[in-house]
């Protein structure tokens, strides 16, 4: 029989060899910090800001990383909040949050939903609301480092933690970057993020290795004309005309000119030419949004928007000044969002030991577009990684599954997460993941 000094040094070598013993620990110690955290979130959900407004949530930031002893920096590309904390030699791994709301006005009903409210950019009144679970993110990044301070003796590192600004409208990111993150702070060797999910019950998590988020691009065309009389169509060029034909020939895109085994989406959201019944008008304008993972198809797909509506337009007669116009806004573009297939498979493997694996699911690529590719995109390529965090209530889930009803999609008015188990799943997760890669 093994003495109980004799067990408790080979359990105290066991867990030196592997992180084994942080399943327990990571477990009970979050569930510690849950009241801390579920106020923080609660605050953060009441308090939204839009983007390149989140004066006040990056210093709330900053506050929670500094009382934790990270080194910080603020006002990084805007409202960005940088902390460093160095742990000894070792790797730098990079976690990262977006801190922004949308201009959604809460109708979740919950005791603590949003009641904000601001002026837009046309000086109405809209709502203000995390939709889209950065409120969580934020939380999940703040328990993370409560629990990556708590285990300093178990890794080794620089660990760089990022709360990012303006996402939704793909300017956050690039905007760090260009003041320097990676050169002025730390360079990371591994990149990881999480997003909330709302079709993935609580305590899930899901993985997604390879293309996981789409290119996003905003095009807008302008289709000219020759205006006139309604009752006098043929003196006309008629702009509504050509713009209905170039909404047609865009499907074809897709369709026809790009492998079907490439995934493609051409949208128009929105068309406005005329303001009378009986006068045609000098030009329509669309906007569109296109989707895409290979940057490739991005490409094709902007280069067939230019030749099919110039083709349109000389086969309706115009002259060359009266083509249309196709601009790209290249500033608002958002690249596709790769997770890196090695660094994924480890994360999956972390995620798995830590909640267990039948809570870890595989998850497919959306089309939806986040601005985190960005940061694998610099010149040294830095592996990247970012999961899907479950957050949908567990017996709203198996309604939905039982009855086919629909669930409140991320950007709804009606979101409303299973806050507490997803914080503290993501918080698990997130902190298992980087003390794993710290010490592989």
């Amino acid at each position: 029989m093994k003495t109980p000094i004799i067990t408790s040094l080979a359990l105290l070598i066991s867990c030196s060899l592997s992180v084994s013993c942080f399943a327990t620990d990571l477990a009970e110690s979050t569930a510690e910090n849950m009241p801390q955290l579920e106020a923080l979130y609660t605050h953060l959900h009441q308090t939204p800001e839009l983007s390149y407004q989140e004066q006040a949530t990056s210093a709330r930031m900053a506050k929670e990383l500094s009382k934790l002893g990270f080194e910080v920096t603020e006002k990084v590309g805007g409202y960005g909040v940088v902390g460093l904390l160095k742990n000894g030699a070792g790797p730098v791994v990079m976690i990262r949050a977006d801190m922004d709301a949308l201009p959604i006005t809460e109708q979740t009903g919950k005791p603590y939903a949003s009641k904000v409210k601001v002026l837009n950019a046309n000086n109405q009144e809209v709502g203000v609301m995390h939709g889209c679970g950065h409120d969580i993110h934020m939380t999940s990044l703040i328990g993370t480092a409560q629990q990556l301070v708590a285990q300093k003796d178990n890794w080794q590192g620089t660990l760089m933690m990022v709360a990012q600004p303006a996402e939704e409208v793909g300017g956050g990111a690039k905007a760090m970057l260009k003041q320097g993150l990676f050169t002025d702070f730390a360079t990371p060797d591994y990149v990881l993020g999480l997003h909330v999910s709302a079709s993935i019950p609580a305590g899930k998590v899901g993985i997604t290795p390879g293309y996981a988020l789409a290119n996003v691009d905003s095009v807008d065309i302008t289709v000219k004309g020759e205006g006139g009389h309604g009752a006098y169509p043929h003196l006309t060029k008629d702009p509504v005309v050509l713009a209905s034909r170039i909404v047609l020939a865009l499907q074809t895109i897709t369709s026809r000119e790009l492998s079907p085994l490439e995934p493609s989406v051409i949208t128009v959201g929105s068309i406005h030419g005329g303001s009378k019944h009986n006068i045609i008008s000098n030009e329509v304008k669309l906007q569109l949004t296109l989707r895409s993972y290979n940057p490739e198809v991005r490409l094709a797909q902007i280069a067939a928007i230019k030749r099919l509506t110039k083709g349109i337009a000389i086969s309706a007669g115009l002259d060359e000044a009266r083509y249309p116009e196709v601009y790209v806004h290249e500033d608002e573009r958002i690249p596709s969002t790769y997770n890196d297939p090695e660094l994924t498979k480890k994360v999956q493997a972390s995620i798995r030991a830590e909640i267990g694996t039948d809570n870890v699911v595989q998850a497919d690529a959306v089309m939806a577009g986040e601005d985190f590719g960005l940061y694998g995109l610099t010149a040294e390529k830095r592996p990247i990684s970012l999961f899907w965090l479950g957050a949908v209530p567990p017996s709203e889930y198996q309604h939905s599954i039982e009855t086919g009803a629909s669930l409140p999609s991320l950007h709804s008015s009606q979101f409303a997460p299973d806050y507490p188990a997803t914080i503290q799943t993501g918080v698990r997760a997130m902190s298992r993941s980087a003390i794993d890669l710290f010490n592989q």
